[in-house]
């Protein structure tokens, strides 16, 4: 059986704060195989960009993994094991080699008095063993194939010359530039307005077709993720609550908080119809409940059990999993899902 480029099992982080171990990550597995799109959902304060950043290492010095949390990198070369990576350059593989990340919002991300082609030849000068004309001449052809008008110009200028969704698209090329298995986006059509983020999503599906790469796709817009996925995981408070196919989980949500956040969505056949919002909020990490995570917000909660118990996951057709205990005795009492 061929093996997944990214496998993270049993993952649990915990940041040492001064209120003691905070868990914002519990007990997380997935697998993204090579050209393969993954969708990572879930409300503000679930645990997914820190997720995501634990793949690249990229989370804070007061964070604790779990001493049996893994992620893997399968290479054809060699299995990176990203959690026992100690150096700056042994780490170079999971930051701007095999993986690279396009961040929510890319004004942060390029420094503002360095120019945008100095960036992105400074990164290749660091991870290929290309000459300085090389990184150039190629730092130049990515800003063309990601749609930037007359790009040996746009080359020299700064990021607050670009305008919003340029300077999502030169994140895209420097991300892309060093040729990643895996790509990591970071809400990446957030800041920018439909047309431009219907132009960045069909941009990300033919690099996936043209590049055969992977991507980690975190959002909070299921639209967005209906349009590009193959495969989601939805989040909540640090635990995938339901994973499985996006045809799957869209169509035919089993756990409460997925079908909570499609009703959210605003209804365009029915415009005059209320919209839903999943109720309550979200509690903060200092303060998780006990139980299903979820259990304090959810509707259909069984009084004393989804309180007490943490939901093992029951597995559904197709391979979905789902984490909750009336799915669970649903199943068991032959209530098809």
């Amino acid at each position: 059986m061929t093996q997944p480029l990214l496998s993270v099992e049993d993952l649990t982080i915990r940041f040492n704060t001064d209120e003691g171990l905070v868990t914002a990550v519990d007990d997380v597995s997935f697998d993204i195989a090579q050209g393969e799109v993954m969708g990572l959902v879930g409300e503000s304060g679930s645990g997914k960009s820190v997720t995501a950043k634990s793949i690249m290492r990229l989370n804070a010095g007061n964070t604790r993994y779990d001493p049996v949390s893994r992620i893997m990198i399968n290479l054809p070369d060699r299995n990176v094991d990203v959690l026992a990576l100690r150096r700056d350059r042994d780490l170079r593989v999971v930051r701007g080699g095999a993986v690279s990340m396009i961040f929510q919002e890319p004004m942060a991300s390029f420094a503002p008095a360095i120019t945008v082609g100095q960036q992105m030849v400074e990164q290749l000068l660091i991870h290929t063993s290309m000459s300085k004309a090389e990184a150039r001449n190629l730092s130049i052809e990515m800003l063309d194939r990601v749609g930037i008008p007359d790009a040996s110009k746009r080359f020299g200028q700064y990021a607050f010359e670009f305008s919003g969704g340029m300077r999502q698209r030169a994140m895209i090329a420097m991300a892309l530039s060093t040729r990643p298995r895996l790509l990591i986006a970071d809400e990446p059509t957030t800041a920018l307005d439909v047309t431009i983020q219907a132009q960045v999503v069909d941009l990300m599906k033919d690099l996936v077709r043209e590049f055969g790469m992977a991507i980690l796709f975190i959002t909070h817009d299921l639209g967005v993720i209906a349009q590009t996925a193959d495969k989601v995981a939805v989040m909540y408070l640090g635990r995938i609550v339901e994973k499985g196919t996006v045809r799957q989980v869209i169509k035919t949500p089993a756990h409460p908080y997925t079908l909570g956040l499609i009703n959210a969505l605003p209804k365009l056949n029915d415009l005059e119809a209320e919209l839903t919002p999943v109720p309550g909020d979200i509690p903060s990490p200092l303060d998780r409940p006990a139980g299903c995570v979820f259990h304090t917000r959810c509707p259909v909660a069984i009084k004393g059990r989804c309180s007490s118990e943490v939901p093992n996951y029951t597995a559904l057709s197709g391979g979905r999993e789902v984490a909750c205990h009336l799915v669970e005795e649903q199943v068991k009492e032959g209530v098809s899902l």
